[in-house]
């Protein structure tokens, strides 16, 4: 008898334990996310929605100027998203995330307009492209030291 109830109680305790550690690991939902956590999915969702909108407005376009707006509203969506975790947890590393971010957003959208050029002048257009990348790039790294 002694067995049994030892045992019974070894695999009621086995159980307990199975659904305590269940209850703990399940994903967050809505309910049990904070304040802050619920904002900030939510502001997520609305860049994302934002970002949708942008490249749908694109499709009516062609050529050169439906690739310049896409770059456009990608660099949008990435530098939103950038400035988003800066602002949820403000860091100089999340500060170097967003200038990052633009800088990139701004060389993709410059050498996207450079394909419309020819030759000599496209050359020159991306060559400048870079150009402008690489000072900013290097002022970025300047200030973060």
């Amino acid at each position: 008898m002694k067995k049994l109830l030892l045992m019974f109680t070894i695999a009621s305790s086995c159980l307990v334990a199975v659904q305590t550690s269940a209850q703990v690991s399940a994903p967050p939902t809505p309910a049990t996310l904070g304040p802050a956590d619920a904002e900030y999915k939510a502001a997520r969702d609305r860049i994302a929605a934002d970002s949708k909108a942008a490249k749908a407005q694109c499709d009516a376009m062609k050529d050169n100027a439906k690739d310049v707006c896409i770059e456009e509203a990608k660099g949008k969506d990435k530098m939103a998203k950038a400035e988003l975790d800066q602002q949820r947890k403000p860091s100089d590393s999340n500060a170097r995330k967003v200038a990052e971010a633009r800088v990139e957003a701004a060389y993709n959208v410059a050498k996207e307009k450079c394909d419309a050029h020819k030759g000599d002048a496209k050359a020159a257009c991306v060559k400048q492209a870079k150009a402008e990348e690489a000072k900013e790039k290097a002022e970025i790294k300047a200030v973060k030291k």
